[in-house]
């Protein structure tokens, strides 16, 4: 049996994240990461499209909090010791320089999730910690005062462990003989599937800045609207995805949407295009544009309108006028289902975060095990968010674990 100071369970970004500042900070330690694969950090590659959104630049803990469906109110004290800018300096001061994109999203200067793989790497080997490989975890007991790990490599002994594995049900499972209630898990960042003919012939395009209300419910989003193939996406979508994990799960995801394309009330609308009856009479509707919104979105909404594409603005009666009010500001769309949002794969779930003490991250249930990163009940919508919650975590129990 082997015996370790801290073995961390999980080779991501919060147990490599966890075992290099333990190791920096502590380097008599004898520091093992566990991992289940045959080679770890394969979210940390895949995230951002291969670009890695390392986090989200938002510097006030009380708004970046707002950002999780789940974990809001836990995430602000850790928020105050360790956050955007702290990451940012970790990183930077490893050598991996980061630049903060329009949207806020920062990434590495590279464009590489490699940069910061090669980062965890180098910084695991230099302050010695040991990762294992293909070290998939088969129980987790407590054994005179210390850890006891079976493993399918052999086993292990350590006086603290880390719990670092994200959503992994064979994990949620062993905590859960340890006592540990584990919340059910749901997907919680998804796109989704409309069958309409309005959006049919025109994915690709954008609306830049949309309303989105979850009919019958209290879900609402704001923000760009991007129409796919198979229905719509982009942060808007992915909003209601996250705050509405748990709400559209329980639909089975079939439900209604409520989207304004204008972000206008309806009489407003309305008396807009009773001025544009006016303005340009002659111009045809379905070719001149209004509200700055893509052309094929416009000529789509303008044909549900029961025009066509020669109708003039003159030519409209108050059925039509009323009938494109009612596309551009409270257009209905039918959701059949879900589809994963790239290669995102992030779920609503996990230990009932009234069961960890926030300070340490450590169990209330059990003393040295510590827990980092979505293995806890905590999500976060698209753009770094989920990262920023899995450095936080794993920094600070590094700091508490000794």
């Amino acid at each position: 049996m082997k015996q370790k100071d801290v073995i961390i369970v999980g080779g991501g970004a919060a147990g490599f994240f966890a075992a290099i500042n333990i190791a920096e900070q502590n380097p008599s330690l004898k520091v093992a990461v566990l991992e289940r694969g045959k080679e770890g950090l394969q979210k940390v590659k895949i995230s951002g499209g291969g670009r890695c959104n390392v986090t989200h630049a938002e510097f006030i803990p009380s708004e970046l909090v707002q950002n999780y469906p789940r974990g809001e109110k836990e995430l602000l004290g850790p928020f105050h010791q360790f956050m955007t800018g702290d990451t940012m300096e970790w990183f930077e001061k490893r050598g991996v320089a980061l630049k903060i994109e329009d949207d806020g999203r920062i990434f590495p200067v590279s464009n590489s999730s490699q940069t910061i793989i090669d980062c965890f790497l180098s910084e695991a080997k230099k302050h010695g910690v040991e990762v294992l490989y293909n070290h998939s975890v088969k129980s987790i007991k407590q054994q005179d005062d210390q850890w006891r790990l079976d493993t399918t490599e052999g086993d292990f002994k350590s006086k603290k462990v880390i719990i670092a594995t994200g959503s992994n049900p064979k994990i949620w499972n062993l905590l859960e003989r340890l006592g540990h209630a584990i919340s059910q898990p749901v997907p919680s960042l998804f796109t989704f599937d409309i069958n309409d003919t309005r959006i049919k012939d025109i994915p690709g395009v954008v609306a830049q800045n949309v309303e989105i209300k979850v009919v019958d419910s209290h879900l609402e989003s704001e923000g760009p609207l991007l129409i796919t193939h198979v229905g719509m996406s982009a942060p808007a979508i992915l909003k209601l995805s996250a705050f509405g994990a748990l709400e559209l799960a329980k639909r089975d995801y079939k439900f209604q949407i409520k989207v304004n394309f204008i972000r206008h009330p309806f009489e407003d609308c309305l008396s807009d295009l009773k001025a544009f009856k006016q303005d340009l009479a002659k111009k045809t509707v379905f070719k001149f544009t209004q509200y700055d919104l893509p052309k094929r979105l416009w000529q789509q909404l303008v044909l549900a309108s029961n025009m066509s594409m020669t109708t003039t603005w003159a030519d409209t009666n108050k059925q039509q006028l009323e009938a494109l009010a009612l596309q551009l500001t409270e257009a209905v769309f039918k959701v059949t289902g879900k589809s994963t949002f790239k290669d995102e794969f992030v779920t609503a779930g996990g230990i009932d975060l009234k069961e960890v003490n926030f300070k340490t991250f450590e169990s209330k249930l059990h003393k040295d095990l510590y827990f980092a990163g979505e293995i806890l009940n905590v999500d976060a919508i698209t753009g770094g968010f989920n990262f920023q919650n899995a450095w936080t975590g794993a920094f600070i129990v590094a700091k508490s674990i000794y």
